[in-house]
């Protein structure tokens, strides 16, 4: 079920490159280039996707370091000890 919806949304994605073959001018860091708008959006949206996963994969890092430095500190015996 996977691959069919897999391939299905790739047979969507190559039918809009091709509906949109409109060259468009893209400056970025001083550089510029001319490609196609469904090239550009396609590049646009695979950056973005890499921005969110490097988000979500900081974050859990961060939640499993939260995690390790709770269980130590649940495992110590003097800090699971009461006061005197």
């Amino acid at each position: 079920m996977a691959t069919a919806a897999a391939l299905l949304l790739l047979i969507l994605l190559i039918v809009f490159m091709l509906q949109n073959t409109t060259k468009v001018e893209v400056h970025l860091l001083g550089m510029a280039a001319t490609i196609s708008l469904g090239m550009a959006l396609l590049i646009a949206a695979v950056g973005g996707g890499v921005v969110v996963a490097i988000a979500g994969v900081a974050r859990v890092a961060q939640l499993r370091m939260n995690a390790r430095r709770t269980r130590r500190g649940a495992s110590d015996p003097e800090e699971t000890r009461d006061g005197p």
